[in-house]
C-alpha cells in the first residue's frame, strides 16, 4: 500500500479514538453515548458492537466503559435472561440481537481482561434465553419483524444476522456440538417456491448462489443479500473457505453492475441488495418515508458494516481487496452531514450519491473502523480466529 494511504489511515485511527473517547460518557448514569450529538442514549447493540474496535485499541479508559456497559446490562437482564435494548433501562425490551451480542461481547472482554469467569451467571441466563428462541425447539432461532438492528425493515422468522451471532457465541464459549447443529440447520436449502414438501427443511442456504439468505420461515423466505449477516458468516467460519471466496467474488461483481446502473456511487457494498422497491411483494408503505431504495436499511452504506466486510475479506485471505476497501472507507468516514468535521464517522450513506444521511461521530462507525484497520494491518481477524473451524462443505453444495 502507498505510504500516503497509510498516513491517511493513521490519521483516521487517531480521529476514531477521539470519537470514542468523546462518546465514552453520556447523560445516562455515565454510560457511553451512541453518537456525539444525535444519540445521547446508550443503545445496547451499538455499544456492544463497538467492543471490537475498543478491544484492539488497547485503550484502558474505553475498556473500563465497556466493562460498565456489560455490568449494567447484567444488572438489568430479565429473569429469563433477555438483555434490554437500552443499557440503562431494563424495561426497554424486545430486541432479538442484544442477547447474542451481549454473549459475544462478554467473551471478547474476558479475552482482553483475562477474567475467565466474568459475569458467569448472566452468561448462563443469556444462553438459556437463546435456547428458548427456537420455535421448533431445535437449533435455528427466530425473531419478530424489526426486532434486530433493522428497526425499519422486516425480518421474519429465522434471520441470518441473529443466527450468525448465535453461532459465533456458541463457538466462542466452546459449545461446539450445538454450534455444529446450528451450522447444519442453516446449511439446508431455503424454500424457493410456494409449495413446501415434507422432505424439504428450513434453512438459509440459497440454491445456486454462494451467500446465505436474508431470512427463512416455513414456505416463506427472502433471498435478498444481507451484507452484515454474510460477513459474520465468513468471519465466524460458518461459511467454508470455498463459499467465502465465491461469495466475495459474487458481491464485487454485483456491485460493479449496480455502479453501471446508477444504483451505487461508492466502491463499497450496500448493507442490503437488491433494494426493495415500491410494488415489490416485500415493500411496505412505511418504507416510502423511512426506507427508500438505497437508503437506511434498504441498501444504505453503513460504515460499521463496511468494517465487518473488510474484516471478512481478511478472513478469506483477500488481502489486497481488503486494503483497497479500507482506503475507500477511510475517505468515506471523512464526510459529515451537519458539522464541519475532518472526520464525520457518519451513521449511514446514501448508496446512489455517497451523501451522509445519518448522525455524525457514531460510536460503532468509529469502533469498527479501528477493527477493520487492525485486521488489514495484521492480516488476521482478532477474536474471530478461534471461532473459525472450517466446515466440511464441497463445491457441489453451492
Amino acid at each position: 500500500m502507498q505510504t500516503s494511504y497509510w498516513q491517511d489511515i493513521e490519521d483516521a485511527k487517531i480521529a476514531a479514538l477521539e470519537v470514542l473517547i468523546h462518546n465514552a460518557k453520556g447523560p445516562y448514569i455515565g454510560l457511553p453515548r451512541t453518537a456525539a450529538w444525535g444519540y445521547p442514549e446508550p443503545y445496547t447493540r451499538d455499544l456492544l458492537i463497538s467492543i471490537f474496535g475498543i478491544a484492539v485499541s488497547g485503550n484502558q479508559k474505553l475498556l473500563k466503559t465497556i466493562r460498565k456497559v456489560l455490568e449494567t446490562l447484567a444488572k438489568n437482564q430479565t429473569e429469563h435472561g433477555h438483555i434490554p435494548s437500552l443499557v440503562h433501562d431494563k424495561e426497554d425490551r424486545g430486541a432479538s440481537d442484544t442477547t447474542p451480542l451481549f454473549l459475544l461481547a462478554v467473551g471478547i472482554y474476558r479475552k482482553v481482561s483475562g477474567e475467565a469467569g466474568f459475569l458467569n451467571e448472566a452468561v448462563d441466563k443469556a444462553f438459556k434465553w437463546m435456547a428458548h428462541q427456537s420455535p421448533s425447539d431445535r437449533y435455528l432461532v427466530a425473531q419478530q419483524p424489526t426486532s434486530d438492528w433493522r428497526d425499519e425493515q422486516w425480518v421474519i422468522g429465522y434471520g441470518l444476522f441473529v443466527n450468525t451471532l448465535y453461532f459465533s457465541c456458541l463457538r466462542q464459549f466452546d459449545q461446539n456440538e450445538k454450534a455444529e447443529r446450528l451450522r447444519n440447520a442453516m446449511s439446508r436449502f431455503t424454500i424457493t417456491g410456494g409449495e413446501m414438501h415434507r422432505h424439504v427443511h428450513e434453512g438459509l442456504v440459497v440454491k445456486y448462489k454462494p451467500y446465505y439468505a436474508f431470512w427463512s420461515y416455513k414456505i416463506y423466505s427472502s433471498e435478498r443479500f444481507d451484507l452484515l449477516g454474510n460477513s459474520i458468516a465468513i468471519l465466524s467460519g460458518l461459511a467454508s473457505p470455498f463459499r467465502a471466496d465465491e461469495m466475495i467474488s459474487w458481491i464485487e461483481k454485483e456491485c460493479e453492475s449496480m455502479k453501471k446502473s446508477g444504483d451505487l456511487a461508492v466502491d463499497l457494498p450496500p448493507n442490503f441488495f437488491p433494494y426493495i422497491k415500491s410494488g415489490d411483494p416485500d415493500w411496505r408503505a412505511r418504507y416510502s418515508k423511512f426506507n427508500n431504495p438505497g437508503e437506511y436499511h434498504n441498501g444504505g452504506i453503513w460504515p460499521f458494516i463496511s468494517g465487518f466486510y473488510i474484516a471478512a475479506l481478511v478472513a478469506a485471505k483477500r488481502f489486497k481487496l481488503a486494503e483497497d476497501k479500507l482506503i475507500v472507507l477511510t475517505h468515506l468516514i471523512k464526510v459529515s452531514s451537519k458539522n464541519k468535521l475532518n472526520f464525520g464517522f457518519n451513521e449511514w450513506i446514501k448508496a446512489q450519491n455517497g451523501k451522509p444521511m445519518g448522525q455524525d461521530w457514531q460510536t460503532w462507525s468509529a469502533a469498527m473502523y479501528l477493527y477493520a484497520a487492525k485486521c488489514v494491518e495484521q492480516k488476521r481477524t482478532p477474536f474471530f480466529e478461534r471461532l473459525n473451524n472450517p466446515p466440511i462443505e464441497t463445491e457441489k453444495e453451492l
